[in-house]
């Protein structure tokens, strides 16, 4: 899979992820038994979510840094 794209999926999911943890949350409180399972999908949604920012930046770090080449080239 295209670099790009995978970049682009993980901008999605750095919005998706949030939004699916408040559902859960609505749900696991609206069926709640005395056990909060959110925690453990939680965890998954947030080392995920993680590995999806460290991907983001790693992008725009990239992109900032070509920029400035070619800003440092058309100076010359």
């Amino acid at each position: 899979m295209c670099y790009m794209f995978k970049t682009l999926r993980a901008v999605k999911f750095l919005i998706k992820g949030p939004i699916l943890l408040v559902v859960l949350f609505i749900i696991n409180w609206a069926t709640f038994s005395g056990e909060w399972w959110i925690k453990w999908a939680a965890l998954g949604i947030g080392i995920a979510w993680i590995i999806s920012l460290l991907r983001v930046l790693q992008a725009v770090v990239l992109l900032g840094g070509l920029a400035a080449l070619v800003a440092y080239l058309r100076k010359k």
